[in-house]
């Protein structure tokens, strides 16, 4: 079961080169970028880890992959690696892109749970089979 959060969720993984075209989209609308990191992708977990300063006024997709490619080097294989574009054109950050561009090697995916309650009503609750391990482990075959 593969993680499908932010765009392109739903196609294969994106090679660098797409991610590249991606970023360098982002900059030519003027937004900035920023990568991010966690090993716990929980869809209600919207906070990952932030790998460096978000990128303003860049002008070459180069920097931003460089940054990714240090990214990947320390967490790949072991963390999901996401990439947004902030628009701040309206004197606020509104995420105008975000995707998933690295994910670990092992992808052990979500078990749902389901509870009976009080007047027959039934309640879901999504886990990650990850959670089970301490973080840092979680993705280690």
């Amino acid at each position: 079961m593969r993680i499908t959060q932010g765009c392109f969720s739903f196609l294969p993984d994106l090679n660098d080169g797409d991610i590249r075209t991606q970023v360098q989209y982002c900059i030519d609308q003027g937004w900035a970028v920023n990568i991010e990191f966690t090993d716990d992708p929980h869809p209600r977990n919207t906070y990952w880890e932030m790998w460096g300063m978000p990128m303003f006024d860049i002008k070459d997709a180069a920097a931003v992959m460089l940054e990714f490619d240090a990214c990947r080097k320390a967490y790949g294989g072991r963390c999901y690696i996401r990439i947004s574009g902030f628009d701040s054109t309206h004197g606020w950050e509104a995420v105008r892109i975000s995707f998933i561009a690295s994910r670990p090697e092992n992808e052990p995916g979500f078990r749902m749970i389901r509870q009976q309650t009080s007047g027959r009503s039934v309640r879901y609750t999504i886990e990650p089979y990850a959670a089970d391990r301490p973080e840092g482990d979680r993705y280690r075959a």
